[in-house]
């Protein structure tokens, strides 16, 4: 391969339709936290933010809003005051963290819809967004705007 040649198009990009479906998809399974803070700061209802971390990781810092659910005590019992008609959007660390991937699995075999936020709360902190600190969930003020 010499310089001049591309490597974006070393594979074919796939059709229209194709790609369409593809990036729905993604779409169906995932929320960012721009969209997360939105509908935290607009009070949307029926969307659940839940962090799947321990409660010490939790205390330190948090999306404001989350209720702590760390992955492994998440049972019928522990999730009987979500609504079944909620979106629940499950986060962790981020990248390195699968906390929101086994909390979603979990979540998904009860029979809630779930969307996980990519980036976790990493990602929530790059974007410049309000950290709640403490087991209180705390609340994003309205007036808080994201440069999204």
């Amino acid at each position: 391969m010499t310089e001049t040649e591309s490597l974006v198009r070393q594979f074919a990009a796939a059709d229209p339709h194709r790609a369409l479906q593809h990036f729905t998809a993604r779409m169906v399974f995932e929320a960012d936290a721009a969209d997360v803070s939105h509908d935290l700061m607009a009070g949307v209802p029926g969307v659940i933010v839940v962090d799947a971390r321990i409660p010490e990781l939790y205390a330190k810092g948090h999306v404001p809003g989350a209720h702590n659910l760390p992955h492994r005590t998440i049972s019928a019992e522990a999730t009987s005051w979500m609504a079944k008609d909620s979106v629940i959007v499950t986060y962790c660390d981020g990248i390195g963290c699968n906390a929101s991937t086994k909390a979603a699995i979990k979540l998904s075999a009860l029979g809630f819809k779930v969307k996980e936020m990519i980036g976790g709360f990493d990602w929530w902190q790059r974007d410049g967004l309000p950290v709640a600190t403490g087991q209180e969930h705390g609340s994003l003020n309205a007036t808080v705007k994201c440069g999204c």
